[in-house]
Formats: structure tokens, C-alpha cells, sequence
């Protein structure tokens, strides 16, 4: 039986760009495919999903679609005495990797979790680091620069990186014969997957260095400066690119990720670009009103408290908060008034304060306004 032409068997004209075949050929090959048809139409379908492949392969490869163009499928068909080899066993690769392409815009990426370098090993990024700094509420306010010591790796000395003992070399794997992938065959299907007795490196270590263990490069710690900026918040994340673990065969390495803890502050608490802080008063200073200093994160502040502040009143002082990272304008510091009863009194001041309540009580209620106001409505609670 003759072959369709593989322009019409794609459903594509003649001058179709590359991504027009690969357009046809992933709409043939979800449509065609053997998981998708089951029963009486599975070998039909198998078929036109065989012939759909082969000439996805045959178009795609710029020799074999000109040598197509010129002789048509005499030459593409070894058997022929022309061209770039047929779509047989030796072809597989070819439709393994027209395969991967389909799924791969599919399912976005490598199924391996890798790229592939040129010479068929793949290459991994690094993992990205993560680490914990502690900082105090000044220093996250005005910023910093300082140093942290982070695990690095260094190429090791004793077999400058081979990984082999010194007088040994690496032999390549027998089993991916150095590709770093091996193909997992499944009736019609072809999985590639990482080595697993290489893990993807294409080389095996029969004497491995003793100094690091058959990996190349031995742990080392260092030292990295770090800017932290004014305004940052609890739970922030720095980026440091590069200086997470390295790849694999000569993938990028990964990010270190410098995630802020900010100590619990003895005096103020952070609520965004606020802060807020509770500030003790005396009775007589609270009765009398009068000015009282109050802590900033840039120094001292004054409050003129009025008199008979109640306890509980909160001052605010705009713009002696913290300037974010993302803000214009810093936020503000919240005083929060506590009034304090008087311990551990004389006799002298115990008399005092006796002859104080005695006064008040002759003069009525309008010195406790608020304590009258809630013993009418207990009053009411128990009609």
C-alpha cells in the first residue's frame, strides 16, 4: 500500500513553518492517541498515530523534509538507496524526542525535573537555601549591614573535582553509555527517564576519592554580606541569587532565601508601620495632668497629659512609627496611658489619702462621673 504524502497526512501545506507541523502533529497525536482509543478503533487509531509521527519526524529534521521535498519518499527510505534513514527501530529517538517535545508543552517542562546539556547529560539547579536571621526592632526600623556564615561547597583538592581516587579516572556508565537518561519501554511507548545507577551524571566512579566520598567538592562554610534594609517586617524574605546549593553538572546553582525574625522588644510592639506602647502614670500626675516623657525608636518625646487623664487613654504621636519598605511616609506611635495605685504606703500617706476620699465623698459624684454613671446601670441590672 502506497504512503500518504506527510503534508497531507499532517493536514499542512508544503511551506508550513516548523511550528505548523508541530501544531498538526500535537493535535494528531491527543487525538490518535492509544490511551484514548480503546476497543474496536484502538488498532485503526494506532495506526494513524504511527503514520501522524512518522511524518512529524520527517518534516521536522531540515535534511530528511528536503530530501522529501526533492524525491518524495524515496528519499527517506533507506531501503531505497536514499536519504536520512526511515522511521524503524533506528528512528525511535527521533519520535522519543518529538514525543517529549508534545508532552512537554503539555504538561510545562521536563518530566526529569532537568534540561539537557549537548553532550545528553542533564543538568539540575541547586535547591534554594533557607535561613533564619534574628534582628532587633531598631536595627528593622533604620536597617543594617552584616555578615552570615552560610554551608558553601569547594571544588575538592585531592582529585581537583573528578570525584576519583588520584591514578583513577571515571569510567563511562554502561548502562545510559554516558547520555545521563535511559529509555523505559512500554509496548508502543518510550519513557526517558534519569539514570538510575549514574543518577544522571553519564559517568560512574569505581574508586571514589576518599577526602569526598566520590562527590567532587567538600562542604565548607562562608561568609556573605548582607544589607538589610530600613522598614523591614517580621517574616520578610531577602533573596541572595546564586548562594544556594550548586547545580548538578554544571546546572545554576539555587537562591538563598534570608527570612526575618524580629526579637520581642522590651517597650514597644510593631502593628505594621505602628507602633504602640504602654506608658505608666502616676495618680496624682494622672489627676493633675502635666507633661510627661515618652520613648521614640529616634530618642524622647514629650505629652501634655491633661487633667483627670483615665487610665486606658491612648496619645498619638504622628510620624514616630517605622517607614516601611513599600511606604511614603512613616506610621505613627501609639501611647497607651496606665494609671497606677500607689503600694506600699506610710502611715503619714495612708492618713493623706483617707482625708482625700473623705473630701471627695463630701463633694458628690462629679469627681467620679464614670463610676456613678456604672452604678446607675447596675442599679438597673437588678430591678
Amino acid at each position: 500500500m502506497a504512503k500518504r504524502d506527510y503534508y497531507e497526512t499532517l493536514g499542512v501545506a508544503k511551506n508550513a513553518s516548523e511550528d505548523d507541523i508541530k501544531k498538526a502533529y500535537r493535535k494528531l497525536a491527543m487525538k490518535h492517541h492509544p490511551d484514548r482509543n480503546q476497543g474496536d478503533d484502538a488498532k485503526k487509531s494506532e495506526e494513524k498515530f504511527k503514520e501522524a509521527k512518522e511524518a512529524y519526524e520527517m518534516l521536522t529534521d531540515p535534511q530528511k523534509r528536503a530530501a522529501y521535498d526533492q524525491y518524495g519518499h524515496a528519499g527517506v527510505d533507506p531501503n531505497m538507496g536514499r536519504g536520512a534513514g526511515g522511521p524503524g527501530a533506528e528512528g525511535f529517538g527521533g519520535f522519543a524526542e518529538a514525543f517529549g517535545d508534545i508532552f512537554g508543552d503539555i504538561f510545562g517542562g521536563a518530566a526529569a525535573g532537568g534540561q539537557r546539556r549537548g553532550g545528553g547529560q542533564q543538568v539540575f539547579r541547586g535547591s534554594d537555601l533557607s535561613y533564619a536571621m534574628e534582628i532587633t526592632l531598631e536595627e528593622a526600623a533604620h536597617g543594617k549591614e552584616t555578615q552570615i556564615r552560610i554551608p558553601s561547597y569547594e571544588t575538592c583538592e585531592t582529585c581537583k573535582g573528578s570525584g576519583a581516587k588520584p591514578g583513577t579516572s571515571p569510567k563511562t556508565c554502561s548502562t545510559c553509555h554516558g547520555q545521563g537518561t535511559v529509555h523505559m519501554r512500554q509496548g508502543f511507548f518510550s519513557i526517558q527517564q534519569t539514570c538510575p545507577h549514574c543518577h544522571g551524571t553519564g559517568k560512574i566512579i569505581p574508586e571514589p576519592c576518599t577526602t569526598c566520598s566520590g562527590q567532587g567538592r567538600i562542604k565548607k562554610n562562608k561568609t556573605l554580606e548582607v544589607k538589610i534594609p530600613a522598614g523591614i517586617n517580621e517574616g520578610m524574605r531577602i533573596r541572595s541569587s546564586g548562594n544556594g546549593e550548586p547545580g548538578t553538572n554544571g546546572g545554576p546553582a539555587g537562591d538563598l532565601y534570608i527570612e526575618i525574625r524580629i526579637k520581642q522588644h522590651e517597650i514597644f510592639e510593631r502593628d505594621g508601620d505602628d507602633l504602640h506602647c504602654t506608658v505608666p502614670v502616676g495618680l496624682t500626675t494622672a489627676a493633675l495632668g502635666g507633661e510627661i516623657e515618652v520613648p521614640t525608636l529616634g530618642g524622647k518625646a514629650e505629652i501634655e497629659l491633661p487633667e483627670g487623664t483615665q487610665h486606658g487613654k491612648t496619645f498619638r504621636l504622628r510620624g514616630k512609627g517605622i517607614k516601611g519598605v513599600r511606604s511614603s511616609y512613616p506610621g505613627d506611635l501609639y501611647c497607651h496611658v496606665s494609671v497606677e495605685t500607689p503600694i506600699k504606703l506610710t502611715e503619714h500617706q495612708r492618713k493623706l489619702l483617707k482625708e482625700l476620699d473623705e473630701s471627695f465623698r463630701k463633694s458628690g459624684d462629679r469627681h467620679s462621673p464614670n463610676a456613678k454613671t456604672w452604678t446607675d446601670r447596675v442599679k438597673d441590672l437588678f430591678k
